[in-house]
This record gives structure tokens, C-alpha cells and sequence, in this order.
């Protein structure tokens, strides 16, 4: 094991053990955020130190077991002993490496999914519905809750924009590598002559905000409009100005919210995905300056970046950021996708890892 890994082990023995004595104490309740704030810092640091613990005392046998080899009648258990250790220690090594490795801050937050219909026209927005429904799904299967916040239907049914709140234990962390452009292919239920047309639709996923303390907003800097809602919902929705539109001036930024009756709550909905938006923009420009030394292997999470194609007519779903075709469709629509979320999420873990032994830590 590299000796700056060892240091920053030992340094987090030592940030553990003062982690005990400081919650131990009788003054570590008396603010009750810090108290949580700690608690889940003590929490995150014991399985690394009980692996590092392990991983030491696996080292220590293997040296004993090199003193043992001088002895004739030892012989045979120490070979066996040296035979275990040297089996045990690479992997060790690479599950305290991967534990070292930083974590997202946003993984454990709730999220909101945008899905816009694109090229493609009425075919795209039939396929935004189909993939909304995908994500829904999946989103059952994980015991998630789903609000949709705002939609636009089509008139040929799907959905020309949709976007929901996803409330669930590490939601983001699942489904943060779906955003960017998503592409279909396949025959469209109208087309006559058997023609696999082509089109396609972006996907955003964009973590919670804390609370608006998260992202500055100068109340000058917005500008909200009221205005009646359209569609379904009866007519007392159609009757009053219950539907909010909210404008950020410097980003250009609108979002609209007109699902509830209540336009507190709709200006409030909307407030919070503006909130997530900002706070996505600002984290995407950060991001594109870590992209210039060194592009990520999942991609940059540009909107624009196509990163999946769905082709019906051969039953086949490919990622194009790593090169996986799975032949297994019809699961996915139907919202099997954790092999897809699993393969994503192991090659970014590879690509950090790789980063982490470039950089010599």
C-alpha cells in the first residue's frame, strides 16, 4: 500500500477516536445539528477504519509468517499463512481504496427528473412518455415516491415536457448519469410503409436542494407571473389565476407550475425546482472546468451529448459512454434498469480510482 494511503488511514484513526470522545461527552447534544453533523461523520469513518484494521493485522501475520519460514518444523504453516495473506491483501487494498475515494455530497438527496421531447415530433414526445414511465417504474421497484410538478401532454398521447420529484433514500445517486439525450428507433404506430424513423428526447436529473439558503436568489431577480391553467383539472383550476410562472432574469431561466389548485403551493413547487436548476447550472459549470484537464469517462452531462439509443426493431438499449448493449428491452421500458445504473455507476468508480493513482494519493 502506497505510504500517502497509509497516512491518510492513520490520520482518519485518529479523527475517529476523537470523534468518540467528543460524542462520549455530555456537550455533544447541546446543539443538535452539529450532534448529527458528527454522528454522521463517526458513521461514515468506522467501516473504513475497521477495513484498515483488518488490513493491518493481515500485513502483521504476513510478516510473522516470513519469521516463522526460518524454522524447519513451521515451515509448512507458514506457507499456508503467507499463501492467505498474500490472497487477502490486494483486495483489501482495493476496497479501502474505494472507500477512500470522495463522495458526491448530493447522492443521498431527493431529486427532480425533466424529460423533453425533441426531434422527432409527435414520435418523440410519445417516446418522452415511455421513458417517464420507465423511470416511474424503476422508481417502484425502489419504493420511491413520484409528484409530478409540471407536464405538458401531447395531443397523440406522451408528454412534450414532464418533470416530477423523485423522494427516496440515495434517488440521485442511482439515476444522476440518465441526463443528456436519449435516442429512439423504431417504427411509429402511424407509419405505413414500415419505416424505423429516428428521434429523441434529453433527460435532466438534477439533485434537491437543501433549502433555498442553497442557491442565493435576489428576490429582484425573479420575476413571477400568475396566470389561469390549462388542460384538465375542472373547472374551479380553469377559474382562478392559479398557475405560476417564475423567471430568473440573469440565467433566463422559467419554470411554470400549474398542477395544483393552490397557487401558494404551485409558486412554492416552482421556487424549488428553480432552486434545483440554479444550483445544476452552477455545479455543470464546475464541472466542465474539472472536464477540461481531464474528461470523465461517463461524459461531461451535457444536455446535448447523446448518450443512449433504444432501437426497438432489434430489441437492443446501448450506452455509448461505456460501450454496453444489453438485448433485453421490453425489461428496460419497464423499468429494469439497474444493470444499466450499476455498469455506469462501476465505471465511474474505476475512473476515480484511476485518478486517484495518477495523482499519487
Amino acid at each position: 500500500m502506497k505510504q500517502s494511503i497509509r497516512d491518510k488511514l492513520e490520520h482518519l484513526v485518529g479523527r475517529l477516536d476523537e470523534l468518540d470522545r467528543i460524542l462520549a461527552s455530555g456537550e455533544a447534544t447541546r446543539e443538535m445539528d452539529q450532534y448529527r453533523k458528527l454522528s454522521r461523520e463517526h458513521a461514515e469513518l468506522g467501516p473504513v477504519v475497521a477495513l484498515y484494521q483488518i488490513w493491518k493485522q493481515c500485513a502483521a501475520d504476513l510478516e510473522s509468517a516470513l519469521e516463522m519460514m526460518a524454522d524447519p518444523e513451521m515451515k509448512e504453516l507458514a506457507e499456508a499463512e503467507m499463501k492467505s495473506a498474500k490472497e487477502r491483501l490486494p483486495q483489501i487494498e482495493i476496497d479501502l481504496q474505494k472507500l477512500l475515494l470522495p463522495k458526491d455530497p448530493n447522492d443521498e438527496r431527493n431529486l427532480f427528473l425533466e424529460i423533453r421531447a425533441g426531434t422527432g415530433g409527435d414520435e418523440s414526445a410519445l417516446f418522452a412518455g415511455n421513458l417517464f414511465r420507465m423511470y416511474m417504474r424503476y422508481a417502484e421497484r425502489k419504493r420511491w415516491q413520484v409528484e409530478v410538478i409540471s407536464s405538458s401532454a401531447s395531443e397523440v398521447g406522451g408528454y412534450k415536457e414532464v418533470i416530477a420529484r423523485i423522494v427516496g433514500q440515495g434517488a440521485y445517486s442511482k439515476l444522476k448519469f440518465e441526463s443528456g439525450g436519449h435516442r429512439v428507433q423504431r417504427v411509429p404506430e402511424t407509419e405505413t410503409q414500415g419505416r424505423i424513423h429516428t428521434s429523441a428526447c434529453t433527460v435532466a436529473v438534477m439533485p434537491e436542494a437543501d433549502a433555498l439558503e442553497d442557491v442565493h436568489i435576489n428576490p429582484a431577480e425573479i420575476r413571477v407571473d400568475t396566470f389561469r391553467a390549462s388542460g384538465a383539472g375542472g373547472q374551479h383550476i380553469n377559474k382562478t389565476d392559479s398557475a405560476v410562472r417564475i423567471t430568473h432574469l440573469p440565467t433566463g431561466i422559467v419554470v411554470e407550475c400549474q398542477d395544483d389548485r393552490s397557487q401558494h403551493k404551485n409558486k412554492a413547487q416552482a421556487m424549488s425546482v428553480l432552486v434545483a436548476r440554479i444550483k445544476d447550472a452552477q455545479e455543470r459549470a464546475q464541472q466542465a472546468k474539472i472536464a477540461s484537464t481531464r474528461k470523465s469517462l461517463i461524459g461531461s452531462g451535457d444536455r446535448s451529448e447523446r448518450i443512449r439509443t433504444y432501437n426497438f426493431p432489434q430489441g437492443r438499449v446501448t450506452d455509448h459512454r461505456i460501450n454496453l448493449t444489453l438485448y433485453k428491452i421490453d425489461a428496460i421500458m419497464d423499468g429494469d434498469i439497474d444493470e444499466l445504473v450499476g455498469a455506469l455507476a462501476t465505471e465511474h468508480q474505476a475512473e476515480q480510482l484511476a485518478l486517484l493513482a495518477e495523482n499519487g494519493e
